[in-house]
């Protein structure tokens, strides 16, 4: 009896487990062929505010907005590509291969296509910049490589030479027929360029300068086009002037020298110099990194590039800056062009990656009620919480660059002492903030889309690879970081001192008047939506968090100070002065999305893009709730409030997500991961033929 029992069990199990295979198989079927035109079951939300006017939102019209004049010359490096699917890079394919498919689409798209980069890295950054981001979205070695041509090696002769230097070499950088590179860091110095060790010293019986490399530590290391295709490099060394003292030399600090380094006929590398390959990457690897050691290369007097420091025929050092710190710091300046493209191209990047993710997650189904169709995975909440901030973020930093860019391109053309101090606040703060919040969101991305997002052909790996070292070249974040808050404290100190604040910190001013006063008992208790959607409220939120940081870190630092000295109080406090640095651009980010949503001619992209302006806003808030309430800046009712306003704008930015990331206009070529693309079936056909299907 017992056995009949176990065994009519065991029947009925296996009948269960049979049902849910078959049942389990049945939904798998669906997925990949879903049935067409089947209306997408949403999950009730309650509202947790009051009732909101549904937005009309027109993605032409706001693509419109967010492009703007540069868009023309954008559409023409993703036409040239797309009639070109013998340049376009595969998915898979080995490093060499790689390399020389970069150098093809590169040369290809300037005298095929007739596109001409390095004309616009003087006369019309934003343009530059334009061509940039699209080119890197085909692939992003290609955009690094063409920066490498351009912004570095061309934009090193334009920027720190002379006339005469220009009219040698600008047709060949212009045409790739002088294929160049930047060689700056070494193997023991990459942050610190003031302790560069490469030497020059200047032989006046012949007329040149000699370059050497005096250790193994000052190889030129990660150096961009030196593997392969280069032929020339700005090299970075010491200058050093023959004296008749006992010392036998002057250092005169560091400057910028051009050096041949390949023969321009046979393409052998020219004696004195040995190029040694950095190898495979982690990604990025269809740029051809190199390591340079110099033994005793000769080259011309005229080879300095000399517009900020000149050596005559005699030997004589003669420059309009009088020190060597000021020098150093006027070639840098020169050279915040690749922290601003850098920014600018990550934000292109975190494009490219929330498409694909919110394409992905309004298409895919899983689960639902009992007993009816299954929903999509963007009507979760959790799902919204990982992308809707992420893509108001990508607004967020869209507009900040591109209000980085125009002041880059005003700085170029007045040389205002004042703009040049802000841009290189501006571009230090932006590039390690933004290529920061890029690296982490492209993993997210990546979680979001579950197994399918691990499949190369959807891009996350390849794009999140690609990107990493963006947090390093250009700058270390982390010392980028310190240097925005080096630059708060400073005027910080004028401040008090009765000085007058720049452009980009006099709010400066305000806030922390406000700051050294109580907060308010009164205003840390509203609660209306009113209120919490007000740009002021969030703007001063803000401010006030990066006020209050400011003048208890410089408390912090003078106490230390007196015990540790300047180094080690800068030490004890360094991560307070980081997360210092990150508030000052996150207001700085918000103040150009609200005058960016005020700004919009057309009501209906206005109110989306204040949507997700609010969004962004109150997320960021939330995130650092404890600041606020340590200090009674937000009662907790009002921060109640404000967490769960957050959620129901979460809600709202996802209604019209389709139409915000379809706003960016990437092409399909660009996006071409087969689950970001638009509409469900044409993915999953896509996707099943990737594999063989």
């Amino acid at each position: 009896m017992e056995l009949q029992k176990i065994s009519s069990k065991c029947l009925q199990n296996s009948e269960e487990t049979a049902e849910v295979v078959n049942r389990r198989i049945n939904l798998l079927t669906l997925h990949l062929n879903p049935v067409q035109d089947t209306p997408v079951q949403e999950l009730e939300l309650l509202r947790c505010a009051g009732k909101m006017k549904a937005i009309n939102v027109s993605t032409e019209t706001l693509s419109e907005y967010m492009r703007g004049k540069h868009r023309d010359i954008q559409e023409e490096v993703f036409a040239y590509f797309n009639s070109r699917p013998e340049l376009q890079t595969p998915i898979e394919i080995s490093k060499d291969e790689h390399r020389e498919l970069c150098m093809k689409q590169l040369v290809g798209l300037v005298r095929e296509g007739g596109i001409r980069p390095f004309r616009y890295v003087v006369d019309d950054p934003a343009k530059y910049f334009a061509i940039a981001e699209a080119v890197g979205s085909v692939d992003m070695s290609l955009g690094i490589k063409m920066g490498v041509q351009y912004s570095l090696w061309g934009g090193s002769v334009v920027n720190l030479g002379t006339k005469k230097h220009r009219d040698k070499y600008f047709d060949g950088i212009d045409s790739v027929d002088y294929p160049g590179c930047f060689a700056m860091t070494e193997l023991h110095h990459g942050s610190n360029v003031q302790g560069l060790q490469t030497v020059a010293t200047f032989d006046p019986l012949t007329d040149e300068f000699i370059i050497d490399t005096p250790n193994d530590g000052a190889i030129k290391w990660w150096i961009g086009n030196a593997a392969v295709h280069g032929k020339f490099a700005t090299v970075f060394a010491r200058l050093m002037l023959p004296t008749h003292d006992t010392k036998g030399v002057t250092d005169m600090g560091v400057h910028a020298f051009i050096v041949p380094i390949r023969d321009m006929k046979t393409h052998k590398t020219l004696p004195g110099v040995e190029i040694h390959d950095c190898g495979h990457k982690v990604g990025l690897n269809g740029v051809d990194n190199g390591a340079l050691r110099f033994r005793s290369v000769r080259i011309p007097r005229d080879n300095l590039l000399n517009r900020f420091g000149d050596v005559s025929r005699d030997g004589r050092y003669t420059s309009s800056l009088p020190t060597i710190s000021k020098r150093f710091a006027a070639t840098l300046g020169e050279l915040v062009g690749g922290r601003v493209g850098l920014a600018y191209s990550s934000v292109g990047v975190l494009k490219i990656a929330v498409v694909i993710a919110t394409r992905y997650s309004l298409l895919r189904q899983q689960f639902g009620p009992p007993k009816q169709p299954e929903v999509s995975i963007l009507d979760y909440q959790s799902q919204q919480h990982k992308l809707m901030p992420m893509l108001a973020s990508t607004y967020a930093f869209h507009f900040a660059t591109l209000h980085l860019v125009e002041k880059y391109s005003e700085m170029k053309k007045s040389h205002d002492e004042e703009l040049i101090g802000d841009v290189h606040a501006l571009s230090a703060g932006l590039k390690a903030y933004i290529t920061s919040y890029t690296a982490k969101s492209l993993s997210t991305c990546r979680e979001a889309c579950g197994g399918h997002g691990y499949a190369a052909v959807n891009r996350f790996g390849s794009l999140r690879n690609d990107h990493d070292i963006f947090q390093t070249f250009e700058g270390d974040n982390t010392v980028l970081l310190q240097q925005v808050a080096g630059l708060l404290l400073k005027q910080y100190r004028e401040k008090f001192q009765g000085g007058t604040l720049t452009v980009t910190w006099n709010y400066l001013r305000q806030s922390m008047n406000s700051y050294l006063a109580q907060p308010n008992p009164v205003t840390a208790r509203w609660e209306s939506e009113d209120h919490l959607r007000n740009p002021n409220f969030q703007l001063d939120a803000f401010r006030y968090r990066t006020s209050r940081l400011l003048q208890s870190v410089a408390i912090r630092l003078q106490r230390h100070s007196k015990t540790l000295g300047g180094f080690g109080a800068w030490n004890r406090c360094l991560n307070h002065l980081l997360t210092l640095a990150e508030s000052h651009i996150e207001s700085f980010i918000l103040e150009k999305f609200i005058e960016a949503v005020k700004n919009c001619p057309d009501e209906n992209s206005r109110a989306a893009l204040k949507l997700v302006c609010d969004l962004y806003a109150l997320d960021r808030i939330w995130n650092d709730i404890g600041t606020y309430r340590n200090v009674d800046y937000v009662a907790p009712n009002k921060a109640k409030a404000i967490h769960k306003l957050a959620d129901y704008l979460c809600f709202q930015v996802k209604n019209i997500a389709r139409e915000l990331v379809d706003a960016f206009d990437l092409p399909d070529y660009v996006t071409r991961a087969p689950i970001g693309v638009q509409t469900p079936s044409e993915a999953y056909t896509q996707y099943t033929q990737n594999v063989g299907f």
